[in-house]
């Protein structure tokens, strides 16, 4: 395996996981935006507010995404074990 290949591997596979999280993660920031606008308003500065709601939307987000992630990670291990050259052993 070339150096420029190993390097367009590594890219993929960071550019995967960054692009499975990504669903989960907007949801978990866009659900602690409204949480902490909601205590800008009402002047409630309570840390332990943020946590709970913000964990609940990321469990259904995950529970949401998940065929979807898992068909991207399917595929993207369908295409890894097609492409890329094993050593035969010689």
């Amino acid at each position: 395996m070339e150096f420029h290949e190993a390097l367009e591997l590594g890219r993929n596979a960071f550019s995967m996981a960054l692009m499975t999280s990504a669903p989960i993660l907007v949801v978990g920031l866009v659900v602690g935006l409204a949480i902490s606008l909601f205590q800008a308003v009402t002047q409630l500065q309570e840390q332990t507010l943020t946590f709970g709601p913000k964990i609940a939307a990321m469990v259904v987000a995950a529970a949401i995404f998940i065929p979807w992630i898992a068909n991207r990670m399917l595929a993207f291990t369908r295409d890894m074990l097609t492409t890329v050259p094993f050593a035969d052993g010689s």
